[in-house]
């Protein structure tokens, strides 16, 4: 894949360098609204599990290395992260977009390297 991937908190505000911005999260971001939160589409199938991000929050620095192989072993083989696939191919630059206030332990990070060669 020869598209240069970012990650960025959505509460971050839009740059045209982010190029196409997925939002990966379940959940609408706590405190923005929809006329100020840009994206090119919001992905709900790409994130965690309801059970998975629950556990996970619970102790994300403790948890962390489980919770990547739980949650990759969800996206590998899943239709979202196929579609996510094609998706990205179409578009130099793709900004992950995610919640968490954690910027070293967060989806974006296991979906991006799931995307990387």
């Amino acid at each position: 894949m020869s598209s240069n991937i970012n990650l960025k908190r959505a509460y971050e505000p839009a740059t045209p360098a982010d190029g196409f911005r997925i939002y990966i999260d379940r959940l609408w971001p706590r405190g923005l609204s929809h006329e100020t939160f840009h994206y090119d589409l919001w992905d709900k199938e790409l994130a965690p599990s309801t059970e998975l991000r629950e556990w996970f929050h619970a102790d994300p620095e403790g948890r962390w290395p489980e919770f990547r192989q739980r949650y990759g072993d969800e996206l590998r083989g899943s239709q979202a992260l196929t579609d996510l696939v094609a998706i990205v191919s179409r578009h130099p630059v793709v900004t992950l977009l995610y919640s968490s206030r954690d910027e070293l332990h967060n989806n974006a990070i296991i979906v991006r390297d799931l995307l990387l060669p």
